[in-house]
């Protein structure tokens, strides 16, 4: 696959068919892979401060994307943290934009991030691998899918000290021209704001995993919109914050990337309590089978972060989670429940 396959893989408008194992591409093995997550965002999140832990999630993505001249590449927002792909000649470009943007998070909010890069290669070499597809969550948006487990190796390696990057203090600041968290949060119309991590285990095939995925997805799409967060385009209360014209709400709402898979599902829904228990009872039998680790988070409202990619305004890209910090919240549960087992 050459530079151009690799960001522009194929892009398919309906979300089931991102999960079919089939449909993804492998990276080229002298890609970067980049890396980040915010140090103890649980701890920070019970501060309150789930809007500083979102925006310094999504800023590697911002920065990296600004100092190319473009967002046309494979990323993906994690609530506190951010994953990438980028040729090899981007990857000086990624190491700088990611050491000013640690440093910037330390110095503005005080935040540890770790910052990470490390090849394609490296990660197969472990047994692993990154594969690519592409979901359009509206004509103007669209949002890569990760899948191979590659990612979710690197991040534990990051995690253990691994492949990681030093803030670089006296850098200058990154450009994160476009990045803006200034929406209020959105609250529940259905009941709950749910944010569910879903992950395969080893013992479980890709197809076996695909299916179970789209019985979860089956639930929530019984809600309204699909269990969209987001209000419709006729459901925006006068007293919330939205700073954008409200004839283009739809399109901000459309944009948004509420469903994604990145070796995993993960999902932030606006849905019933009974859905919730339904999809927590699938759940639960997959885990007793040894198929799937999961974790989920409860809160009353889900919270946006607004990224305007500079060479496309009308392609305002809206990264998602939970008010209460849910899918760092989901992924304490995820690791409870592992560590329980062990």
């Amino acid at each position: 696959m050459h530079d151009g396959d690799a960001r522009h893989a194929q892009t398919y408008r309906e979300f089931s068919r991102v999960l079919d194992p089939e449909v993804y591409e492998p990276l080229p093995g002298d890609w970067v892979i980049g890396i980040t997550d915010v140090v103890n965002s649980t701890g920070a999140i019970r501060s309150g401060r789930y809007e500083e832990v979102n925006y310094a999630g999504a800023s590697a993505i911002a920065a990296i994307g600004n100092a190319r001249g473009n967002f046309d590449f494979p990323f993906v927002f994690r609530g506190d943290g951010a994953a990438f792909a980028l040729p090899p000649e981007g990857a000086v470009t990624a190491a700088t934009a990611l050491r000013q943007v640690a440093a910037f998070v330390k110095d503005r909010f005080g935040l540890d991030l770790r910052i990470g890069l490390l090849t394609v290669q490296e990660i197969r070499a472990n047994g692993q691998d990154v594969r690519i597809a592409r979901y359009a969550a509206s004509e103007a948006a669209t949002y890569a899918m990760f899948a191979g487990g590659g990612l979710k190796w690197a991040e534990r390696q990051l995690k253990k000290g691994h492949y990681r990057l030093a803030p670089k203090m006296d850098g200058g600041e990154p450009d994160l021209t476009g990045l803006a968290c200034e929406w209020r949060p959105f609250p529940s119309r259905q009941g709950q704001i749910l944010s569910l991590l879903v992950e395969p285990t080893d013992r479980v095939t890709p197809e076996r995993f695909a299916a179970l995925a789209r019985d979860v997805i089956a639930v929530f799409d019984e809600g309204p919109r699909q269990s969209h967060p987001l209000p419709g385009e006729m459901g925006v209360p006068k007293d919330e914050r939205v700073p954008i014209a409200p004839e283009r709400w739809a399109g901000v709402a459309a944009n948004s990337d509420f469903r994604k898979y990145d070796d995993g599902l993960r999902l932030t829904v606006d849905c019933a309590a009974e859905q919730i228990d339904r999809v927590e009872a699938i759940l639960v039998a997959a885990r007793a089978r040894g198929e799937v680790i999961f974790g989920l988070h409860r809160q009353s409202h889900a919270l946006m972060t607004c990224l305007v990619p500079s060479a496309r305004p009308d392609a305002h890209l809206h990264f998602l989670d939970g008010m209460d910090g849910g899918y760092a919240k989901a992924a304490e549960m995820m690791a409870a429940t592992l560590a329980a087992a062990a």
